[in-house]
């Protein structure tokens, strides 16, 4: 863990912080140091590389009203910048087609055709509500416009009403960067800004003026990098992956994922001179963060017959979090934020699930811990259960909020997992421009005590005769293993 927090340290980001981020130095130090020491313990290691989408803000993006009402917007609390680049200092001029009062069901289709933006002046800063079409194409057609910035804000209906944090994509759902910076904010805020644009043209006075800044660099064709290392022994048609993600997200990524990269490079090393029946296939997975790129890029390009020979899946995806969970990860579980179930998987792959589950559960039980049972959702072992493979793992909590109910089986406090605890903002892990999940938001009791129960399955999924026995399947390939959170509001 010191390791990697030195690295992080040693490789800042292009914003000047450390970072451990997928296509940035610290990620790729990262893997060189793994593939290194997992060499030095006697497997066969190789590196895969494969291409993603890189963008990384070079500063922190600032939004502020200059005048009348001067007024600084606090970044995530405020508004979220969305994925574009430039900066603007210019008048407001909403687009066509907002609807305040919001009505009961959302109705707005503001900026999605190029007739919301007639009259429009070339050089303001549009103003968009939320609604019907992608984020994307209100943006394209404010920027055909002439606009120099986009303010969207949330529609106003219930449960759209917070400060939004949407993906830019056009109408047929492909990734775009516009040139314009664009702002994702508040139905309060964008009603408060309509409101004052219509008093300045009633009154004939200076409109609102607006000041947008999103600094950033951005790869379409970046290199990231999984790492895969073999047992020398144990049979190659029998193979139990053990995996946990290297990537880190907004910074350093100690707790998330340090902590469970920690825990395998740690077993691996124990193991090394271990023959086990089953060969052991322990990777450190690229680009979770940003949707299971490294996962689903390892699955959807293994042929028929070597995705047949995996038999099971093991996941340690957060080990330390100070205000714990002891997660267990289990096919028709809850996932970890909504607490339900948002994806059922067949028979085939559930019932072989709950053996390693029921491992990890009774040593927990053996130590006087109780669990809660998440689904793979949003982890690597999703990709693995996707492809018909049956996984489980461990996984201790992050960002917010710890319930009333989980206080009941394994103490702490309500809200945050980690970083301020007691405490609701969030978290240090998935909020940008924090840079605070550093080797401080770990508990190494935490890590011991759960490294302890995942060390237990993976021994005894390396040796068992009946889950693996029965593996010499041919599972279906997915298309494309699907990005589960983090990946901000729905497109429209």
């Amino acid at each position: 863990m010191r390791t990697f927090q030195a690295i992080a340290n040693a490789h800042p980001g292009p914003d000047g912080h450390p970072s451990r981020n997928s296509g940035e130095p610290g990620y790729k130090a990262s893997a060189d140091y793994v593939a290194r020491v997992m060499r030095q313990a006697g497997y066969d290691v190789t590196i895969q590389k494969y291409k993603f989408f890189y963008f990384a803000y070079t500063a922190v993006p600032t939004f502020r009203e200059v005048s009348p009402a001067a007024h600084d917007y606090t970044v995530v609390t405020d508004w979220n910048p969305g994925q574009a680049t430039g900066s603007t200092t210019a008048a407001l001029q909403p687009a066509g087609g907002i609807v305040i009062p919001p009505t009961p069901a959302p109705s707005s289709a503001s900026g999605c055709t190029a007739g919301d933006f007639a009259g429009f002046v070339p050089g303001r800063v549009a103003l968009i509500q939320r609604g019907t079409c992608p984020f994307g194409v209100k943006v394209q057609n404010a920027q055909a416009a002439g606009a120099t910035g986009v303010v969207i804000f949330n529609e106003g209906n219930p449960g759209r009403t917070a400060v939004l944090n949407g993906s830019l994509t056009d109408a047929a759902g492909n990734r775009i960067v516009p040139t314009i910076p664009v702002s994702f904010t508040s139905f309060a805020t964008g009603q408060g800004l309509f409101n004052q644009y219509n008093a300045a043209v009633q009154a004939g006075t200076a409109l609102p003026t607006m000041n947008l800044a999103v600094k950033a660099v951005v790869n379409p064709e970046a290199d990231d990098y999984n790492v895969i290392a073999d047992s020398k022994g144990g049979d190659p048609n029998h193979v139990v992956v053990v995996d946990a993600h290297l990537d880190a997200i907004y910074g350093a990524g100690m707790l998330d994922n340090a902590s469970g990269s920690a825990t395998i490079l740690d077993i691996a090393q124990m193991m090394h001179k271990v023959n086990p029946r089953n060969k052991l296939r322990f990777i450190w997975f690229g680009g979770e963060e940003l949707g299971l790129l490294g996962s689903a890029f390892y699955v959807n390009n293994l042929s028929p017959t070597e995705l047949s020979k995996i038999g099971y899946d093991l996941d340690a995806d957060v080990t330390a979090t100070p205000n714990y969970v002891v997660g267990v990860l289990d096919p028709a579980g809850v996932d970890l934020f909504s607490r339900t179930v948002s994806t059922q998987f067949p028979p085939q792959v559930y019932e072989p699930s709950k053996v390693a589950r029921d491992q990890g559960i009774g040593y927990f039980s053996s130590i006087g811990k109780k669990n809660i049972l998440f689904s793979p959702v949003g982890t690597d072992a999703f990709s693995f259960n996707q492809a018909g493979i049956p996984a489980s793992g461990v996984l201790t909590g992050q960002d917010c909020c710890k319930l009333q109910s989980d206080v009941d089986l394994f103490g702490g406090s309500l809200g945050n997992f980690e970083g301020n605890v007691p405490g609701t903002d969030g978290g240090c892990v998935d909020n940008p421009f924090r840079w605070c999940d550093n080797l401080a938001n770990n508990d190494p009791q935490v890590l011991t005590f759960m490294s302890r129960g995942f060390a237990t399955m993976v021994v005894d999924m390396a040796f068992d005769t009946t889950v693996l026995s029965s593996s010499g399947k041919v599972a279906a390939k997915p298309a494309q293993a699907q990005a589960q959170a983090g990946t901000g509001a729905p497109a429209r």
